[in-house]
């Protein structure tokens, strides 16, 4: 599958031909600075398969933390449009709403870190929920 996507002003794009290994929407209380204050929908595709082919994303890692997740996002709009997590190697998390065709998020596999969750945070029913990460 091609999955294509980018920035909201198209100075950054992307592609990956893969299929998602895994659609997910985080909770956690990072996610929530990052999205504007919603859960955060992303799609983890493999590493190896994706690539940008145009422009060069900026780059964000806490520097307070021992093993900080790595945001990428558009240096002149400011779009989210990754996070590499150390958890999870091997994965990009694409965020679902950088995506050109936005179906291909679907619904969530799962949620996380549902403890941050503030009650106005949505969690499709039938949707498996964890606190924390699983496993």
């Amino acid at each position: 599958m091609k999955i294509e996507g980018g920035c909201y002003c198209g100075a950054v794009r992307y592609e990956a031909d893969a299929e998602p290994q895994l659609r997910a929407q985080c909770h956690c209380r990072e996610c929530q600075y990052i999205s504007g204050g919603g859960p955060n929908p992303v799609v983890g595709l493999p590493e190896a398969a994706f690539h940008y082919v145009k422009g060069t994303p900026k780059v964000f890692r806490r520097s307070d933390l021992d093993a900080p997740v790595t945001r990428e996002f558009c240096g002149d709009c400011g779009s989210p449009l990754t996070s590499r997590a150390p958890g999870i190697p091997g994965i990009v998390l694409v965020k679902a709403g950088s995506l050109d065709q936005t179906s291909v998020f679907g619904k969530p596999d799962f949620a996380v870190f549902t403890i941050d969750r503030p009650s106005w945070h949505g969690v499709l029913e039938g949707v498996p929920a964890f606190e924390r990460m699983p496993g």
